[in-house]
């Protein structure tokens, strides 16, 4: 697997949080250790991008969650389509 930016592995646990998911489900699908995932969650807890459910142990996205990840969807897109060609003159 090519290096992550921070930003892609917290999309990534967003999505997998996404309706609701355990550690262990979040953990696998986004390809982390489980130190790794003890942080992450920690920061996103924190930023209330995700919600720990105590009745069921699971995690869930926040609205907020799903705002970040809709939008770092649209960027994602954005940059993949392909540019025109363009030529600056130099004066």
């Amino acid at each position: 697997m090519k290096y992550r930016s921070r930003t892609e592995i917290v999309s990534m646990i967003l999505e997998a949080a996404n309706g609701s998911a355990t550690k262990t489900k979040i953990m696998y699908k986004a390809f982390l250790s489980y130190e790794q995932l003890r942080e992450y969650l920690a920061l996103l807890i924190e930023n209330n991008l995700v919600e720990y459910l105590e009745g069921s142990q699971t995690y869930k996205t926040t609205e907020k969650g799903l705002n970040l990840l809709k939008m770092h969807n649209e960027i994602g897109e954005l940059l993949q389509t392909p540019m025109r060609e363009s030529r600056v003159q130099l004066s």
